[in-house]
């Protein structure tokens, strides 16, 4: 079994919304052969989960303490040149992964091996949409100053890296990322690899938003009428229904209204499905397939959305935590009854749920 991904929040601090530890390890490689009874192997196991918490603890507590000298003038100053990226940097300490679990990439030596990486060094990646300097620089502000504050954290990172080599080695295993995204996208990472050219965007990851937003159920409810097919709507609406369903985890639940003249639910669903890769798959197979004809019915729409919650409710079937619908359309009502009476609707099941 894999260790899961644990996520660590402070409410109301925003700027560390989300701190996170991956750890990707096979416990039954070293439980098996650390333990010798099942009751050693729960203390062994319970061991590693509360290190493992301990951990996410302190690297929160480190992003929270750095966060205060954001403004300070050395924390910019000596900024600039003391970060590295995945387009243009050269790691200084570069070496060949060890193992055959990493992709096929040239090391810096020119060499051919699974992964090239500098374990003494963080990287910054940035989206594309936000490097818009020269060289893939950011010129936003906030990010710079993100950059900025984020780098003062590298010794904490380098040294839990060491003590995370010392710890797993016992077991035959070795010590993985540590990393922290940032609510404006930027990403910092300890070991430094070259992956992807500024492709990455921490805010669209299931971790990441699982730890800002927490469980939820979450339905779309997407326009299908035959005013979609024009100016390429209905593909804008593809794009970001599927972005939604990417970014959803495994501890989230998930349903698609779609509606013209009248309203269903993909997939035959009558109760939110778990968001697990494979039913996330099938309802983005589903969404690329969608065609745009008929009338815009919202109140048929709404009906079908809250009949489907009413029915995850009776059954159990919720998450226990955030309810959100999603509502994509692009313009107004032709057929059924007016906005009044939709709005009525939305508040009478609003307060039904509080």
């Amino acid at each position: 079994m894999s260790a899961p991904v644990l996520s660590a929040r402070k409410s109301r601090f925003y700027p560390t919304a989300v701190l996170l530890i991956v750890f990707a390890i096979d416990f039954s490689t070293f439980l098996c052969s650390a333990a010798d009874t099942d009751k050693e192997k729960e203390i062994a196991f319970q061991a590693i989960l509360q290190r493992m918490e301990q951990k996410v603890l302190a690297l929160r507590d480190e992003f929270e303490r750095v966060y205060q000298f954001r403004c300070d003038t050395n924390t910019l100053d000596q900024c600039g040149r003391n970060n590295y990226n995945d387009c243009y940097s050269s790691y200084p300490d570069a070496e060949c992964a060890a193992g055959d679990e990493y992709f096929e990439i040239k090391c810096e030596n020119g060499e051919t091996c699974p992964a090239s990486w500098d374990i003494k060094r963080t990287k910054v990646t940035i989206p594309d949409s936000l490097s818009l300097g020269p060289d893939g620089n950011p010129t936003d502000p906030e990010i710079i100053e993100s950059v900025c504050y984020t780098r003062l954290s590298d010794p904490f990172l380098l040294d839990n890296y060491e003590d995370d080599e010392n710890f797993w080695s016992q077991y035959g295993l070795p010590a993985s990322w540590t990393y922290f995204g940032a609510h404006n996208g930027m990403f910092r990472m300890l070991p430094a690899s070259r992956e992807e050219c500024y492709g990455f965007d921490p805010r669209r990851r299931p971790w990441f938003v699982a730890a800002s937003s927490g469980p939820k159920d979450l339905v779309l409810v997407l326009d299908t009428s035959g005013s979609m097919n024009d100016y390429g709507r209905l593909d804008l609406l593809k794009e970001a229904a599927i972005t939604v369903i990417e970014t959803l985890s495994v501890a989230d639940k998930v349903a698609i209204v779609t509606f013209s003249t009248d309203a269903s639910v993909l997939n035959g669903q009558n109760m939110l499905i778990r968001a697990t890769k494979e039913n996330k798959d099938k309802l983005i197979d589903t969404v690329n397939q969608i065609n745009a004809n008929g009338s815009t019915n919202f109140h048929a729409a709404f009906t079908e959305t809250f009949s489907l919650l009413d029915l995850t409710f009776q059954n159990e079937s919720t998450t226990g935590c955030n309810v959100a619908v999603l509502f994509m359309t692009d313009g107004k009502i032709t057929i059924g009854p007016g906005h009044e009476e939709v709005i009525e609707l939305v508040n009478t099941k609003v307060k039904e749920y509080k």
